[in-house]
């Protein structure tokens, strides 16, 4: 990973991902969770997975932020 050019994802990117992707909620429980509004929250999953997708396509790495887990488990429901 050293030579790979990388994409950043930011923790609030990680954190939406999450809750739509894995935990498959729908974007008004998940920015609920999250404390923000419903555009909010689309937005910051639309820019995530961009982030993802041209990740993959172009072959980068992707470095996530430092992220605290209130649980061990991230796919956890809280």
């Amino acid at each position: 990973m050293k030579f790979l050019e990388e994409t950043l994802l930011e923790h609030d990117e990680l954190e939406a991902i999450r809750l739509a992707d894995a935990l498959g909620l729908s974007h008004d429980d998940s920015a609920k969770r999250m404390k923000i509004s419903r555009q909010t929250f689309g937005r910051i999953v639309h820019k995530a997975r961009k982030k993802i997708a041209l990740s993959i396509l172009e072959g980068k790495a992707i470095r996530i932020t430092e992220i605290k887990l209130s649980s061990s488990n991230p796919l956890e429901d809280i």
